[in-house]
């Protein structure tokens, strides 16, 4: 890293199974974390836009990083330029399209914001179907971006015609509703396959953190689909309602991923500690999911992951961390049954030499 985020400048060497990053809070462990799955996503997991990611007085920022994949070696590269274009390039072999970096390093993140994956509302619930699509394969983020470019366009539309349906404006609509139609309901099929994979993974993973067996439901069904001639039919139902109030209320970025705990709605009727163990159990079930799919497990991201977890949870994490390599951060001490192959101590930006990896029997 150069310039990333408190880093003027730093290098570091994971161990391919478990690396524990510990260090008093505010002193960049997250930072670390987050320049990682960067090279994977050329996104912040924090929601940060690219030029919060560039160290303060800097112009720029470089994250480059060594990884195995298939039993080749790739170099990543990224540079984050303020108030300028960004570039990605792999082997140094500059990209056309940022997309084309997708599934060169996977990687699966679990942070204390993740509570929202229950709490919080649908948005959460959906984007994180779609990343995990992503993950499983990049064309995916292609059929996300049409729905995206289309609702873009079709919203444009609906306000310019201020509530009237001129000939011209029936006929452009039309052309987008068509559009939306093939391209949201490719994206619910999408949605709907990945879940009947994801849905078992979720169950046996909470089982797993919360240490008892809880009936745990994830529910996609959307309502246009059960509209006659699914969602054209629905849109163009809506139709009346769209142009009077000037945007699209139909369609997969209307829709619900509905999580139930024992029949009931997680997010208004689970407790607190259940929550963030559903959450975690979503992460590591996704994480599951991609590995099984692609063949290679995606790095494992855990930010300040005891924090959320009772002693118990933890220990059960511990107990059932995925094969593959793994990176944890915490500000407190790891819990008595944590064995990393690889301690690192960050302090004000500095990364300590690690300890000797543990050597195993």
């Amino acid at each position: 890293m150069t310039d990333f985020r408190g880093y003027a400048e730093a290098d570091v060497t994971f161990a391919p199974g478990l690396t524990a990053v510990l260090g008093a809070n505010g002193q960049g462990k997250t930072n670390l974390l987050e320049a990682v799955a960067y090279l994977a996503t050329l996104g912040s997991f924090r929601g940060a836009p690219p030029d919060a990611l560039i160290r303060d007085g800097a112009d720029r920022a470089v994250v480059r990083g060594e990884v195995e994949r298939d039993g080749r070696e790739l170099l990543l590269e990224a540079e984050l330029v303020a108030g300028g274009r960004n570039r990605a390039q792999v082997n140094r072999q500059p990209l056309r399209r940022a997309r084309d970096l997708l599934g060169a390093l996977r990687v699966t993140v679990f942070s204390p914001d993740d509570l929202a994956l229950v709490k919080a509302g649908p948005g959460e619930r959906r984007r994180f179907l779609d990343d995990t699509l992503v993950a499983l394969h990049p064309r995916n983020d292609g059929v996300r971006g049409e729905v995206d470019r289309v609702l873009r366009q079709r919203n444009a539309l609906l306000k310019q015609a201020g509530g009237r349906l001129s000939p011209e404006v029936e006929l452009t609509l039309d052309v987008w509703d068509a559009k939306l139609a093939t391209a949201g309901e490719a994206l619910a099929r999408a949605r709907t396959d990945l879940l009947a994979e994801l849905a078992p993974a979720v169950g046996v993973a909470y089982a797993e953190v919360a240490q008892r067996e809880v009936a745990v439901e994830a529910i996609y069904a959307p309502a246009w689909s059960r509209v006659d001639g699914g969602l054209a039919g629905a849109l163009a139902a809506g139709r009346p309602e769209d142009l009077r109030r000037g945007l699209s209320l139909v369609g997969p970025h209307r829709d619900e991923l509905e999580l139930r705990l024992r029949g009931l709605p997680a997010r208004t009727h689970a407790s607190q500690g259940e929550q963030r163990s559903l959450a975690l159990a979503l992460r590591l079930a996704a994480h599951r999911v991609v590995a099984v799919a692609t063949g290679t497990p995606p790095v494992l991201l855990l930010d300040d992951v005891f924090s959320e977890l009772d002693p118990g949870r933890s220990d059960a994490l511990l107990a059932h961390l995925p094969a593959g390599q793994t990176i944890l951060t915490t500000a407190g001490a790891l819990p008595p049954g944590a064995r990393p192959d690889q301690t690192l101590t960050i302090h004000d930006g500095t990364i300590v030499p690690p300890a000797p990896a543990r050597t195993k029997p």
